[in-house]
C-alpha cells in the first residue's frame, strides 16, 4: 500500500503550504504535487453544496482510496511519504479516520495566533471575491448561521482557531510523541531551525532544507465599487461553476480574479477595535491549550497582527 508516513494536519493560514513546499525539497521525503488532497475529510463523496465556491472545492477532494494511494506511487524507494491538509486537525471525524488507517503516522501541527489566523482566512476569501461580508468582525459573528447552512470548514473563522478543543481530541487518539507542535512565527522567523525540528521529528537528515518559500500570500484587494461588481460576479461563478468543466471555469475566472487583484498596496490591517471584538471567542480555549500542552500561548492575548509573509 502506498500510504503516507506523516501528515501536516493543521492549521489553515499558518504556513502549511510553505512547509509543504520546503519539505518537498528534502531528498528523503516525498510529498505529492497535489497539496491538500483532503482524503480524510469524508468517508465517501464530499458534499455537493455549501457556501460560495465550496462545490468546486469539493470536486477537488481526492476521496477514493485508490486515487489517494496513487498520489504516493511515484515516491522513491525508502523515502518517507507525507501530505499536508490543514483541515485534518479541525475535523474530529478526520482525526478518527486517520487513527484507523494510519495509527503510527507522525503528525505535524502549525499553530498561529487565532485572531490573526481568522483575519488572514477572511482576507483570503475576500481577495478571492467569495466573501460577501466586508466587515471582518461581522463575518466572524455570521459563523453559526453559515455552519447551519452547510458552508465548508474554511468559512469557520472562529472554530478553526479553537486549537485546545482540537488537540484534546487528537491526544486521545495518538501518543504525544507522534505529534509535533510548531508555531507560525517560528517557521516565519527561524525557518532553518524550524525545518530541522521537523526533519528530526520525522527521522531524516537535518540541514538539507533551510528555506521556506513564500506561498499562497493573499494579495491586496481594495473595497471599491468596481471591485464590488467583480466580487459579485465571482461569487455567482462560485455558486454555479461546478456545473462546468474545469478548463471553462478557469478560463472565465482567471481574468476576473486578475482584474480584482490588479491593485498593489498594503493589506488591510487588523485594528485594535477589531481585535478586542474577536479575541473573546478564543480566551477560554487559549487557557485550555496552555493547560493541555504545558506551553505558553498567553502572548496571543496581546500581540498585534503578524506580518503576512507566508501562508
Amino acid at each position: 500500500m502506498a500510504l503516507p508516513d506523516f501528515l501536516v494536519i493543521g492549521v489553515p493560514k499558518a504556513g502549511t503550504t510553505a512547509l509543504h513546499a520546503a519539505l518537498a525539497r528534502h531528498p528523503a521525503l516525498f510529498l505529492p504535487t497535489v497539496k491538500e488532497p483532503k482524503f480524510f475529510l469524508s468517508a465517501g463523496p464530499p458534499p455537493a453544496r455549501g457556501g460560495p465556491g465550496d462545490a468546486q472545492t469539493y470536486q477537488e477532494h481526492v476521496w477514493r482510496r485508490g486515487d489517494y494511494e496513487a498520489l504516493f506511487d511515484p515516491a522513491p524507494e525508502g523515502a518517507l511519504r507525507g501530505e499536508a491538509t490543514p483541515f485534518y486537525l479541525y475535523d474530529l471525524d478526520a482525526q478518527n479516520r486517520i487513527r484507523r488507517l494510519l495509527p503510527k503516522a507522525r503528525l505535524v501541527v502549525l499553530l498561529r495566533n487565532p485572531v490573526d489566523r481568522a483575519h488572514s482566512n477572511w482576507t483570503h476569501l475576500w481577495a478571492a471575491g467569495l466573501e460577501p461580508e466586508r466587515d471582518f468582525v461581522r463575518a466572524c459573528a455570521l459563523e453559526e448561521r453559515r455552519r447551519a447552512a452547510g458552508w465548508a470548514d474554511f468559512w469557520h473563522y472562529v472554530s478553526l482557531g479553537r486549537y485546545g478543543e482540537q488537540l484534546a481530541h487528537l491526544f486521545g487518539l495518538f501518543s504525544r510523541d507522534q505529534v509535533l507542535l510548531l508555531r507560525y512565527r517560528d517557521l516565519r522567523d527561524s525557518p532553518a531551525e524550524t525545518l530541522d525540528r521537523v526533519c528530526a521529528f520525522l527521522g531524516v537528515e537535518t540541514g538539507l532544507v533551510d528555506l521556506v518559500p513564500a506561498q499562497n500570500v493573499t494579495p491586496f484587494v481594495a473595497d471599491t465599487p468596481v471591485n464590488g461588481v467583480l466580487r459579485a460576479v465571482l461569487r455567482t461563478g462560485g455558486r454555479v461553476g461546478h456545473h462546468f468543466p474545469v478548463p471553462v471555469r478557469r478560463a472565465v475566472r482567471s481574468p476576473l480574479l486578475g482584474a480584482l487583484q490588479r491593485q498593489r498596496g498594503g493589506r488591510p490591517t487588523l485594528t485594535p477595535e477589531q481585535r478586542r471584538a474577536v479575541l473573546p471567542y478564543f480566551v477560554d480555549d487559549i487557557a485550555r491549550l496552555q493547560e493541555l500542552t504545558g506551553l505558553p500561548y498567553d502572548d496571543w492575548l496581546t500581540v498585534g497582527l503578524e506580518p503576512e509573509t507566508i501562508d
